[in-house]
């Protein structure tokens, strides 16, 4: 369930100040709608310099979040915005990141952001893990999946995003070709096999317009993703189907529901193919 979004006017005083310790007087906030995680999202700036401001009250349910997308923001590097600051004062935490210029990703068939998020995978596939903590794919997987059996396709100690909704993709159109894109929103940061990125993807895909043969198509262009046996790959197609009508019932509204017809949609290819 989505988290209520507050203005940036609404911290305590102590709260602003701190910020401003590190922007300098701040001279434009612009809020952001985009998301679901954060209390406050906006885009600021001062006589400095812009950021992207991210902030949980400290006793929120998803604190968490804030503390996991500080761990792993030094391990980023041309992945996702740098973090410039971090505050933690009068019961907040907020993160300021990197303003980053561009929009979110195009998945829609034939658009040219796809290569762009292709590649953007394969970096993600060859940077290393780090030696934080991070939840395990199986687990997060474990009520999900058909079969007990089936979470040994989902081990790995590769780092993983889990997250490939189109909202977390940013494009830079003027960005050389092939760096153009980079990840935002790193709370749901996993440890597991390298191939499970590609396969979050395919569900956006399919959900975007896409049929689940061209979604695989595009999974394709991600090496990781032959390292995988088809019986693993229905696996994780099940699980996510399985995942995604439970978001939905809990949770009914037209983008649940696109998510949860794409999951079962692919689920059915594979198990039909």
């Amino acid at each position: 369930m989505a988290t209520i979004r507050i203005g940036l006017d609404r911290m305590p005083p102590a709260a602003r100040a701190a910020v401003e310790e590190h922007t300098g007087p701040l001279l434009t906030v612009e809020e952001t709608t985009e998301g679901f995680n954060s209390e406050i999202a906006a885009r600021v700036s001062s006589a400095t310099g812009t950021w992207h401001i991210k902030g949980l009250r400290t006793d929120h349910l998803r604190a968490w979040t804030q503390r996991r997308e500080a761990a792993i923001a030094p391990f980023l590097t041309d992945l996702a915005p740098a973090l410039r600051w971090r505050v933690e004062t009068a019961g907040w935490d907020l993160l300021g990141f990197e303003a980053l210029d561009g929009r979110h990703a195009d998945y829609a068939p034939g658009s040219p952001d796809l290569p762009e998020v292709a590649a953007l995978l394969r970096r993600l596939g060859e940077t290393p893990c780090p030696s934080i903590e991070l939840r395990h794919a199986e687990q997060r997987l474990e009520h999900y999946a058909a079969h007990p059996d089936d979470l040994r396709f989902f081990a790995g100690s590769h780092l993983l995003h889990t997250d490939l909704n189109n909202a977390n993709l940013l494009v830079n159109a003027d960005a050389p070709q092939g760096d153009r894109a980079r990840l935002v929103d790193w709370a749901w940061a996993t440890r597991g096999a390298a191939w499970l990125d590609a396969g979050y993807w395919v569900i956006w895909l399919i959900a975007a317009g896409h049929t689940p043969t061209s979604a695989e198509d595009w999974a394709a262009e991600i090496p990781s993703w032959h390292t995988t046996p088809t019986e693993g790959i229905t696996a994780f197609a099940a699980a996510n189907a399985n995942l995604w009508s439970e978001i939905n019932t809990a949770d009914p509204n037209p983008w649940t529901l696109r998510l949860a017809t794409a999951a079962s949609a692919w689920h059915a290819h594979l198990r039909n193919g």
